[in-house]
């Protein structure tokens, strides 16, 4: 019986353990897929999209691209992602609060990002190589929703929605993923150009 306690004892404690590194958002890192550049927070979107295309090399100079990275509320940015992976957390009830991104070879990228107490904040544009800010930092603000238009080709998206989940990927030239006047929280995004 002393021993079944002992090791019952162990197994509580690394239990709590877990969920303590849950609830601090420590126990929830999310692996890179195969094959992908991890990347430091402080790396902007457009710096990602120039090593991106750099590690792709020459045959891929005109390859399409987006890099994206998230600004998370209990968090502050992350590290820039590319092309369809995922900025943000899911399971950690955490809001996207701003999203900078910036694209390879599609000419123009533009923003509109819908904000809790704001709405929809206004567009705002890039070109290729150049990042575009939307949402806030240091508000505790949560974004809703995201606008994307490419001036060439489509753009998809999904997001990641607080008591929703993944909604299915939207494909078109302009999208639009979230919610809006139901005051829920987009968590995580993925980008494709």
């Amino acid at each position: 019986m002393n021993g079944f306690i002992r090791k019952s004892g162990k197994a509580l404690l690394a239990i709590s353990a877990a969920s303590v590194l849950a609830l601090t958002g420590m126990g929830t890192a999310q692996a890179q897929p195969s094959g992908s550049t991890t990347r430091s927070a402080d790396v902007s979107a457009a710096d990602a999209v120039k090593a991106e295309l750099a590690k792709r090399g020459p045959s891929a100079a005109a390859a399409r691209i987006v890099c994206y990275r998230a600004h998370v509320a209990g968090i502050g940015w992350q590290a820039a992602v590319c092309d369809g992976r995922t900025a943000g957390t899911t399971g950690q009830s955490r809001a996207i609060e701003a999203l900078e991104v910036a694209t390879g070879n599609v000419g123009a990228l533009c923003l509109d990002a819908h904000l809790a107490g704001i709405g929809w904040q206004g567009v705002r544009c890039g070109n290729d190589y150049e990042n575009v800010v939307v949402g806030t930092t240091g508000q505790s603000r949560r974004m809703e929703a995201l606008r994307m238009s490419v001036s060439s080709g489509s753009v998809s998206a999904r997001a990641h929605i607080q008591n929703i989940g993944w909604q299915g990927t939207v494909r078109g030239n302009p999208v639009t993923v979230g919610t809006t006047g139901r005051s829920l929280r987009l968590e995580a995004i993925q980008i494709d150009v």
